[in-house]
Protein backbone atom coordinates (compact mmCIF):
# COMPACT_ATOMS: atom_id res chain seq x y z
CA UNK A 1 0.00 0.00 0.00
CA UNK A 2 1.20 3.99 -0.95
CA UNK A 3 1.39 6.14 1.36
CA UNK A 4 -0.80 9.41 1.28
CA UNK A 5 -0.04 11.68 3.68
CA UNK A 6 -3.31 13.59 5.27
CA UNK A 7 -0.59 16.67 5.34
CA UNK A 8 -1.28 20.67 4.47
CA UNK A 9 -2.54 19.47 0.75
CA UNK A 10 -4.47 17.10 1.82
CA UNK A 11 -8.52 17.26 1.17
CA UNK A 12 -9.30 18.54 4.77
CA UNK A 13 -7.05 21.50 4.28
CA UNK A 14 -8.26 22.11 0.29
CA UNK A 15 -11.23 23.06 -1.69
CA UNK A 16 -12.29 19.61 -3.54
CA UNK A 17 -12.24 20.08 -7.63
CA UNK A 18 -15.63 17.59 -7.31
CA UNK A 19 -17.54 15.70 -4.66
CA UNK A 20 -20.62 13.89 -4.76
CA UNK A 21 -22.82 12.12 -2.19
CA UNK A 22 -24.23 8.30 -2.93
CA UNK A 23 -26.72 6.38 -1.25
CA UNK A 24 -25.54 3.12 -0.48
CA UNK A 25 -27.44 1.23 -3.63
CA UNK A 26 -26.10 -0.85 -6.35
CA UNK A 27 -26.98 1.49 -8.39
CA UNK A 28 -24.56 4.19 -7.15
CA UNK A 29 -22.02 2.17 -8.63
CA UNK A 30 -22.64 3.23 -12.10
CA UNK A 31 -23.60 6.54 -11.13
CA UNK A 32 -20.46 7.40 -9.90
CA UNK A 33 -18.76 6.43 -12.59
CA UNK A 34 -20.95 8.91 -14.57
CA UNK A 35 -20.60 11.82 -12.69
CA UNK A 36 -17.19 11.46 -12.02
CA UNK A 37 -16.04 11.79 -15.65
CA UNK A 38 -19.02 14.80 -16.25
CA UNK A 39 -17.44 16.82 -13.66
CA UNK A 40 -13.68 15.99 -14.45
CA UNK A 41 -13.83 16.55 -17.75
CA UNK A 42 -13.51 20.26 -17.53
CA UNK A 43 -9.99 19.90 -15.62
CA UNK A 44 -9.07 18.04 -18.36
CA UNK A 45 -6.60 15.88 -16.38
CA UNK A 46 -3.63 13.87 -18.63
CA UNK A 47 -3.84 10.44 -16.61
CA UNK A 48 -6.68 8.01 -17.73
CA UNK A 49 -9.99 8.89 -16.80
CA UNK A 50 -11.06 5.21 -17.54
CA UNK A 51 -8.88 4.39 -14.78
CA UNK A 52 -10.12 6.53 -11.95
CA UNK A 53 -13.70 5.78 -12.87
CA UNK A 54 -13.00 1.68 -12.76
CA UNK A 55 -11.25 2.56 -9.30
CA UNK A 56 -14.74 5.13 -8.04
CA UNK A 57 -16.35 2.05 -8.81
CA UNK A 58 -14.39 -0.70 -6.52
CA UNK A 59 -14.03 1.71 -3.81
CA UNK A 60 -17.82 3.12 -3.71
CA UNK A 61 -18.77 -0.83 -4.45
CA UNK A 62 -16.53 -1.60 -1.27
CA UNK A 63 -18.25 1.31 0.76
CA UNK A 64 -22.13 0.11 0.10
CA UNK A 65 -20.92 -3.78 1.06
CA UNK A 66 -18.46 -2.91 4.05
CA UNK A 67 -20.15 0.42 5.37
CA UNK A 68 -21.84 0.17 8.40
CA UNK A 69 -24.17 2.37 10.45
CA UNK A 70 -27.36 2.58 13.39
CA UNK A 71 -29.03 5.28 10.72
CA UNK A 72 -29.36 6.38 7.49
CA UNK A 73 -25.92 6.53 5.78
CA UNK A 74 -23.84 8.11 2.40
CA UNK A 75 -20.92 7.29 0.86
CA UNK A 76 -19.29 10.54 0.06
CA UNK A 77 -16.48 10.69 -2.85
CA UNK A 78 -14.32 13.65 -3.52
CA UNK A 79 -11.29 14.62 -5.58
CA UNK A 80 -8.50 16.86 -5.40
CA UNK A 81 -5.83 18.28 -7.50
CA UNK A 82 -2.48 17.82 -5.13
CA UNK A 83 0.50 19.85 -7.22
CA UNK A 84 0.25 17.47 -10.28
CA UNK A 85 -2.02 14.25 -8.76
CA UNK A 86 -5.19 13.89 -8.93
CA UNK A 87 -6.46 12.44 -5.55
CA UNK A 88 -9.85 10.34 -5.13
CA UNK A 89 -11.29 10.02 -1.81
CA UNK A 90 -14.01 7.61 -0.85
CA UNK A 91 -15.87 7.74 2.51
CA UNK A 92 -18.32 5.35 4.51
CA UNK A 93 -19.11 4.89 7.93
CA UNK A 94 -17.38 1.22 7.93
CA UNK A 95 -14.54 0.46 9.87
CA UNK A 96 -11.01 1.27 9.05
CA UNK A 97 -8.94 -1.76 10.59
CA UNK A 98 -11.11 -3.73 8.36
CA UNK A 99 -9.56 -2.39 5.04
CA UNK A 100 -7.09 -4.90 3.67
CA UNK A 101 -6.37 -6.36 0.18
CA UNK A 102 -7.24 -9.84 -0.29
CA UNK A 103 -5.52 -12.34 -2.87
CA UNK A 104 -9.22 -14.05 -4.01
CA UNK A 105 -8.57 -17.37 -6.08
CA UNK A 106 -9.38 -17.47 -9.42
CA UNK A 107 -12.79 -18.95 -9.07
CA UNK A 108 -13.42 -16.30 -6.22
CA UNK A 109 -16.43 -13.64 -8.20
CA UNK A 110 -15.27 -10.82 -5.65
CA UNK A 111 -11.96 -9.58 -3.55
CA UNK A 112 -10.43 -8.10 -6.38
CA UNK A 113 -11.26 -4.24 -5.62
CA UNK A 114 -7.85 -3.23 -3.78
CA UNK A 115 -5.67 -4.89 -5.96
CA UNK A 116 -6.83 -3.19 -8.93
CA UNK A 117 -6.26 0.32 -7.08
CA UNK A 118 -2.95 -1.00 -6.14
CA UNK A 119 -2.35 -1.81 -9.73
CA UNK A 120 -3.65 1.40 -11.45
CA UNK A 121 -2.99 4.23 -8.87
CA UNK A 122 0.60 5.56 -7.56
CA UNK A 123 -0.58 5.05 -4.53
CA UNK A 124 -3.19 4.26 -2.25
CA UNK A 125 -4.43 4.41 1.06
CA UNK A 126 -6.77 3.36 4.14
CA UNK A 127 -7.47 4.94 7.50
CA UNK A 128 -10.15 7.19 9.69
CA UNK A 129 -12.11 9.12 7.69
CA UNK A 130 -13.00 12.92 8.94
CA UNK A 131 -16.31 12.32 9.02
CA UNK A 132 -16.07 9.16 10.94
CA UNK A 133 -16.03 5.93 9.72
CA UNK A 134 -13.38 4.90 6.71
CA UNK A 135 -11.51 6.71 3.93
CA UNK A 136 -9.88 4.84 0.97
CA UNK A 137 -8.08 7.14 -1.31
CA UNK A 138 -5.96 6.84 -4.36
CA UNK A 139 -3.78 9.09 -6.41
CA UNK A 140 -2.82 9.21 -10.05
CA UNK A 141 0.32 10.96 -10.51
CA UNK A 142 1.29 13.39 -13.30
CA UNK A 143 -2.77 14.46 -14.12
CA UNK A 144 -1.67 18.25 -14.59
CA UNK A 145 1.75 19.38 -15.50
CA UNK A 146 3.33 20.75 -12.80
Amino acid sequence: MGNIPAGRNGPSDSAPLGAMTLHPLPESVPLARRWFRKFIAPYDPACSVDDCALMISELVTNAIVYGRADETWVVRVEWFRRGASLRVDVHNPGFPASVRMRRPDANDAHGRGLLLVDALAESWYAGPSRFGGTLVSFEMADAWPS
